[in-house]
């Protein structure tokens, strides 16, 4: 016998007892604020939340953000605000590559972690939430109000998604950043350099 085959062997005689799933109904963490909290937990990891009135004020924001204004090749997937390559038309999801800026529909947003669901329900590459130097995501605010946007934890997020068809989704808190080599913080290691969540009322 192996020593693969040994510890194989050893591995399946080792009996780990059954245990049942724990409750989800639960008192789960709640905040005073949750909107206020879900910004300062997306300021702690980089990145920025900000409240705008309709399409109007989210243009004057972007035009606040010199990545966006410098940008040579942009993606918007947000109605309203036109981008310089439409998606829509692109074929090969490798042409996203060099994209310098992507304006993107995010769901909801979670106030524990800072995290926002997008899907790609209305996206044709769903790269292009990964891929772009910078990103900002747009949360359209039920009724205009931003607490409706916002859940306290994971477990009511969790509750809010729908799993009645197979479809592409995810959480995102960001930009992306690592600490692995060195303990030294690198931000855009692996994604986006820069994230900005804006809640649309």
């Amino acid at each position: 016998m192996s020593s693969k085959e040994q510890i194989l062997k050893s591995v399946r005689n080792q009996l780990v007892p059954s245990a049942e799933m724990p409750s989800m109904d639960q008192d789960w963490i709640q905040y005073e604020d949750a909107v206020a909290h879900f910004g300062d937990i997306l300021q702690a990891v980089g990145g920025t939340a900000i409240a705008v009135e309709g399409i109007d004020g989210l243009s004057e924001e972007l035009a606040k953000i010199p990545f966006y204004t410098e940008a040579k090749k942009t993606v918007s997937c947000v109605d309203g605000l036109v981008g310089t390559l439409d998606l829509d038309r692109v074929e090969d999801p490798h042409e996203l590559e060099d994209v310098d800026y992507a304006v993107l529909p995010g769901e909801f947003a979670v106030a524990e972690n800072a995290a926002v669901w997008v899907n790609d329900a209305k996206i044709r590459h769903r790269v292009i939430y990964f891929i772009p130097q910078h990103i900002s995501l747009v949360i359209h605010c039920p009724n205009g109000q931003v607490e409706e946007a916002v859940v306290h934890n994971m477990a009511e997020a969790y509750q809010r998604l729908a799993w009645s068809q197979n479809e592409f989704g995810c959480f995102i808190s960001g930009p992306s950043k690592t600490a692995d080599i060195e303990q030294s913080l690198v931000i855009g290691a692996h994604g986006a350099r820069s994230l900005n969540v804006f809640f649309v009322f």
